[in-house]
């Protein structure tokens, strides 16, 4: 039950890294793979699928946030949102790859919701970047633990 419990909250954590709530969920993934307690696949999945909803929710968001630009409460002023708009239709969909780094990896994944990416790309893109970041992450831990011998 423990175990069951662990990988939840390695699951929530992971989801809200990935809104813009201010979550990391990169150290207790970390504290989690050094602990040698949880499968390391398991882990990896749970981290991954977590991430990937979280910016399923900021996609969403952004699809629906649009509609309120031009109310005096909008949190972007119109002139962002159009130069953010020409970036993204200059790197397009491909700036998905990057939805994993910290500060602004978020606000393109509600960006793309904002533009309309189609859900099979923006699904596909985010998840091999945030997979691929969770995948190194715990090779340099696992590579670092078995170089100092624990």
């Amino acid at each position: 039950m423990a175990s069951l419990t662990a990988y939840l909250g390695l699951f929530l954590v992971a989801f809200g890294a990935a809104t813009v709530l201010p979550f990391q969920s990169e150290p207790l993934l970390v504290g989690m793979l050094v602990s040698g307690q949880f499968s390391t696949v398991w882990l990896l999945v749970v981290a991954s699928i977590g991430n990937v909803l979280g910016a399923v929710l900021n996609g969403v968001l952004g699809r629906f946030i649009d509609r309120f630009h031009d109310r005096s409460w909008f949190p972007v002023k119109v002139s962002s949102l159009e130069r953010t708009a020409l970036l993204y239709r200059r790197y397009g969909r491909w700036s998905l790859l990057l939805s994993w780094m910290p500060l602004f990896g978020d606000a393109l994944t509600v960006l793309a919701g904002v533009f309309r990416e189609p859900w099979w790309s923006f699904l596909l893109l985010v998840a091999v970047g945030k997979t691929a970041r969770y995948l190194v992450l715990a090779a340099a831990t696992l590579g670092t633990q078995a170089a100092l011998g624990n």
